[in-house]
């Protein structure tokens, strides 16, 4: 196709990507978030690991990293039907078991995606109050390259937010919006899939209808971006966060609340051409991110997507707890992953009974729609 003439009509588009590479993208995406699984991150970098393995009072070197991750991918066949995809950090796709056996090959072994985060980390965005964009998109392309070659089949970008009175600015919002968007084009180019993750974090005191607010407009610029960036929505997953209040909040909201805020944002801004919606859980705990995981899949709103998860300390918490880098506790803290990841592939079917503390299931209500 001739490009001569892009610049007569703004809708002219060159195809970006043909049939077959559509095809490829959307089973992957598929297989990914198929009926009753989520996704496994643990993706965390260097300086994240330090910060968990500090809290069990163990050192973070490279031996004790690759130990770690080794307890989650050596859980047995019952997590088939929980975990669609695995989230790898790149010293840990180059990494192997105990005997020798590649961790790729192990996670690929069992039906199970592998794939890869890409982006570099956070940095300030200058003239802003404490905002950020995600750099990693120089070298992108050639990194997406041999990560194909070396089995990833989709990848992960994280854009951070804040909610303030100031924040976020149309910048941010804006700055994050584009360079998701350009990752993804770019990933999609390679066969890879990939995930979107525009975080709102939890910090601050603002409530949820705040939150809400604020993560329609942060969506609707991405999806714009999406668009202005040609990405193909239907080899894509967005990695949202749940619209919660913020931690400081002095209000406390009902799961169905939580749902109802969340289901609401999500059919105000996503198209539902995007095959899957995988939560992060954002420092909620174990049992509520399930919790919410659960009330957002029984929400009675219609729901074109497929709602389901995408966490990382709210599958390997108590793993870790339990684990303490003690080499008799491996069993133990691997049954324990194995249980959060039986409790949110019941969550992100709806069937999920929840925790003790969350009251009767018949006392369980949903507002009107109109009031969110």
């Amino acid at each position: 196709v001739s490009c001569d003439n892009q610049a007569l009509g703004m809708t002219h588009q060159s195809p970006t990507l043909s049939e077959a590479q559509k095809r490829e993208l959307h089973e992957t995406a598929l297989r990914i978030v198929s009926p009753g699984k989520g996704i496994l991150a643990a993706d965390e970098s260097v300086g994240s690991m330090a910060k968990r393995l500090a809290q069990v009072g163990v050192e973070n070197t490279e031996e004790n990293r690759r130990q770690y991750r080794q307890i989650l991918f050596s859980a047995d066949d019952r997590i088939n039907g929980c975990i669609g995809g695995v989230i790898f950090f790149h010293e840990t796709l180059y990494q192997h078991t105990d005997n020798g056996i590649a961790f790729v090959k192990m996670i690929r072994d069992r039906g199970i995606m592998v794939g890869i985060k890409v982006d570099k980390g956070v940095v300030p965005l200058a003239g802003t109050c404490g905002e950020t964009t995600t750099q990693g998109l120089d070298g992108l392309s050639e990194r997406c390259a041999q990560y194909k070659k070396d089995g990833a089949v989709f990848a992960k970008w994280r854009c951070v937010l804040k909610i303030s009175d100031t924040n976020p600015s149309k910048l941010a919002i804006t700055e994050n919006a584009n360079v998701l968007a350009r990752y993804s084009s770019i990933c999609q180019q390679h066969g890879i899939v990939p995930i979107i993750e525009p975080e709102i974090l939890p910090d601050g005191d603002h409530d949820l209808k705040r939150s809400q607010y604020i993560t329609e407009k942060v969506l609707t610029a991405v999806y714009k971006a999406m668009s202005d960036h040609h990405v193909y929505l239907e080899g894509t997953i967005l990695k949202p966060n749940m619209v919660t209040s913020g931690h400081s909040c002095p209000t406390k909201y009902s799961p169905e609340e939580v749902a109802m805020a969340t289901v609401t944002a999500l059919r105000r801004t996503v198209p539902p051409a995007v095959t899957g919606v995988a939560f992060l859980s954002g420092g909620q705990s174990e049992e509520e991110a399930s919790v919410h995981l659960n009330a957002i899949n029984n929400c009675p709103l219609a729901k074109p997507w497929i709602l389901t998860f995408s966490f990382g300390r709210a599958l390997q918490a108590s793993a870790l707890r339990a684990w303490r880098g003690h080499k008799e506790n491996e069993k133990a803290a691997t049954e324990q992953f194995i249980k959060r990841a039986e409790a949110n592939s019941l969550a992100c079917q709806g069937k999920y009974p929840g925790g003790e503390n969350y009251g009767e299931a018949g006392q369980r209500s949903y507002g009107s729609s109109h009031a969110y």
